[in-house]
Protein backbone atom coordinates (compact mmCIF):
# COMPACT_ATOMS: atom_id res chain seq x y z
CA UNK A 1 0.00 0.00 0.00
CA UNK A 2 2.07 2.80 -1.32
CA UNK A 3 -0.28 5.81 0.38
CA UNK A 4 0.95 9.54 0.75
CA UNK A 5 0.28 11.33 3.71
CA UNK A 6 1.24 14.07 6.08
CA UNK A 7 3.89 12.80 8.66
CA UNK A 8 1.69 14.01 11.36
CA UNK A 9 -0.86 11.15 9.78
CA UNK A 10 1.57 7.91 11.00
CA UNK A 11 1.56 6.28 14.20
CA UNK A 12 3.97 5.41 16.93
CA UNK A 13 6.01 2.55 14.81
CA UNK A 14 5.09 3.17 11.58
CA UNK A 15 7.54 4.48 9.03
CA UNK A 16 7.74 6.08 5.46
CA UNK A 17 10.00 7.85 3.27
CA UNK A 18 9.95 11.58 3.16
CA UNK A 19 8.51 12.50 -0.90
CA UNK A 20 7.62 16.21 -0.13
CA UNK A 21 8.21 19.31 2.31
CA UNK A 22 5.43 21.22 1.34
CA UNK A 23 7.26 25.25 2.68
CA UNK A 24 9.43 27.94 1.98
CA UNK A 25 13.18 28.06 1.54
CA UNK A 26 13.21 28.21 5.05
CA UNK A 27 11.11 25.84 6.13
CA UNK A 28 12.79 23.51 3.75
CA UNK A 29 17.08 24.30 4.93
CA UNK A 30 15.64 23.79 8.63
CA UNK A 31 14.23 20.37 7.67
CA UNK A 32 17.49 19.58 5.73
CA UNK A 33 19.79 19.82 8.49
CA UNK A 34 17.83 18.05 10.42
CA UNK A 35 18.01 15.42 8.11
CA UNK A 36 14.94 14.92 6.61
CA UNK A 37 14.84 15.49 3.29
CA UNK A 38 13.64 13.63 0.46
CA UNK A 39 14.48 9.88 0.26
CA UNK A 40 15.07 9.80 4.05
CA UNK A 41 13.66 7.06 5.88
CA UNK A 42 11.70 7.82 8.88
CA UNK A 43 10.04 6.22 11.80
CA UNK A 44 7.57 7.64 14.53
CA UNK A 45 8.74 6.89 18.07
CA UNK A 46 6.01 8.48 19.89
CA UNK A 47 3.02 11.02 19.12
CA UNK A 48 2.25 13.30 21.86
CA UNK A 49 -1.68 14.68 21.90
CA UNK A 50 -1.53 17.24 21.72
CA UNK A 51 1.95 17.89 21.11
CA UNK A 52 4.71 16.98 18.83
CA UNK A 53 5.70 13.71 17.00
CA UNK A 54 8.65 12.37 17.97
CA UNK A 55 10.68 10.61 15.18
CA UNK A 56 13.79 8.88 14.03
CA UNK A 57 15.60 9.97 10.99
CA UNK A 58 19.26 8.58 10.11
CA UNK A 59 19.47 7.36 14.27
CA UNK A 60 18.56 10.99 15.77
CA UNK A 61 15.35 11.46 16.97
CA UNK A 62 14.00 14.62 16.34
CA UNK A 63 10.71 16.33 17.86
CA UNK A 64 8.32 18.03 15.33
CA UNK A 65 5.78 20.14 15.97
CA UNK A 66 2.32 19.40 14.66
CA UNK A 67 1.93 22.21 12.16
CA UNK A 68 5.67 21.10 10.63
CA UNK A 69 5.00 17.25 10.83
CA UNK A 70 1.48 17.78 8.66
CA UNK A 71 3.55 19.54 6.13
CA UNK A 72 6.11 17.14 5.85
CA UNK A 73 4.60 13.91 2.94
CA UNK A 74 5.90 10.81 3.29
CA UNK A 75 5.04 7.41 1.38
CA UNK A 76 3.68 4.49 4.30
CA UNK A 77 5.98 1.74 4.58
Amino acid sequence: MNMIVPLSNLRPGESGVVINLQGGPNFRSRLYAMGLSPGATVQVVNVYNPGPVVVEVGGARLALGRGMASRVLVRKL
